[in-house]
């Protein structure tokens, strides 16, 4: 059964105000994200505006917005196959498992000046 569901939407040229203050992306994406956006050359900024946008709507498919762990602790890597997975650590993991969540689908797509990611998570069966 569907637990929640999360819709975000962010402005690419948002993280270019971003990249201009130092440590503002280091405190927002896991060190993995920035290498692999790092990785897409011209397309970076649209990556992490990308997961960026995973992020906030994964706050919201949980109801609890993005209080009681650092955006870090949620991060979006792309399996073999290039689809993208959502990944949680410390205690974004824990809100997740206390609140009964089970799996994570998250799917992500940008066109022009906007990213945005649905997140769908589902109960533990």
């Amino acid at each position: 059964m569907i637990k929640g569901i999360g819709l975000d939407v962010v402005n690419v040229r948002r993280l270019e105000r971003w990249e201009k203050t130092p440590g503002l992306m280091e405190r927002f994406f896991h060190p993995k994200e920035l290498a692999a956006a790092y990785s897409r050359k011209e397309q970076w900024l649209y990556s992490l505006a990308a997961r960026f946008a995973a992020k906030e709507a994964f706050g919201k498919a949980m109801g609890t917005g993005l209080s009681g762990f650092s955006l870090k602790e949620i991060f979006v890597l792309n399996d073999e196959s290039g689809k993208p997975t959502l990944n949680l650590s410390g205690n974004a993991l824990q809100v997740f498992e206390q609140a009964g969540a089970g799996k994570i689908f998250v799917s992500l797509t940008h066109e022009h000046d906007y990213a945005l990611a649905t997140v769908i998570i589902e109960e533990v069966p």
